[in-house]
């Protein structure tokens, strides 16, 4: 019966740490994007310097929670989000406004694929 019971609190355990970790990876990804969004809306209104010092906090942010996700995340697509958010800063410093578009729409693709690749489901179980 101890047995029994153990095994039954390691399963909860286990199921909290999971559901912990979906939510802090769905919260930090929701945040992450509506830092992009505020990027967006600066260049819209062709505010270029306060699109530079959004990006500066996106970039602090992501430092910041991206340290325990290689943990439970593909580290290849870490490195793919690093690299864009590299490109996406070079692009801001030249003012290319054209690419800048172009990569904050792939680097928010890469964010808010994250949670839905992580998610508990039928598709992600088979």
């Amino acid at each position: 019966m101890r047995v029994l019971a153990g095994l039954f609190l390691i399963f909860i355990v286990i199921i909290s740490v999971g559901i912990w970790s979906n939510h802090s990876l769905k919260t930090s990804t929701e945040e992450l994007i509506g830092n992009i969004d505020e990027i967006e809306q600066n260049l819209q209104n062709g505010q270029l310097d306060a699109a530079q010092q959004k990006f500066q906090e996106l970039e602090k942010f992501w430092e910041e929670k991206s340290k325990w996700w290689p943990v439970i995340l593909d580290h290849q697509e870490m490195d793919n989000i690093e690299f864009s958010m590299a490109r996406t800063g070079a692009f801001l410093e030249k003012e290319s406004i054209h690419l800048i578009w172009g990569e904050l729409a792939e680097l928010r693709l890469m964010i808010k694929h994250i949670p839905e690749k992580e998610s508990f489901n039928i598709q992600n179980i088979f």
